[in-house]
């Protein structure tokens, strides 16, 4: 067993109210269904999903199908939530729907429904 902080429900509530709007507690995990515009755009999110959690050493359930990708957090060893899943979620949350500002030279990815990578909310 961890000696890691785990959050109550209400903890955790308040928690995704204030930080992870898009995310939702359910079963003792942390989780978020991402619609994507496809198979490619799904095997995107997924890849992004595990390079992040490798670099974090801290590994979510993935649901995988033709257009979404189910993510759930929990630290097994803590059996609960902990800092490491609200901080995971915060980096899959921030770098999945990054999109270019106003006035960047980035032009982001065009309105045109072919070209769907994620689908925001």
């Amino acid at each position: 067993m961890s000696d890691e902080k785990v959050y109550d429900a209400s903890q955790i509530q308040a928690r995704i109210a204030a930080d992870l709007p898009h995310w939702y507690y359910e079963d003792g995990k942390l989780g978020r269904k991402y619609r994507t515009g496809g198979w490619k755009s799904t095997l995107m999110v997924v890849n992004t999903v595990g390079h992040l959690a490798e670099a974090a050493w801290h590994h979510p359930e993935l649901a995988v199908a033709y257009d979404s990708v189910l993510v759930k957090l929990s630290t097994h060893s803590a059996n609960g939530l902990t800092d490491k899943d609200f901080e995971l979620a915060q980096r899959i949350e921030e770098t999945l729907t990054w999109r270019p500002g106003a006035g960047s030279a980035l032009a982001g990815t065009p309105d045109d429904p072919r070209f769907t990578y994620i689908k925001y909310d």
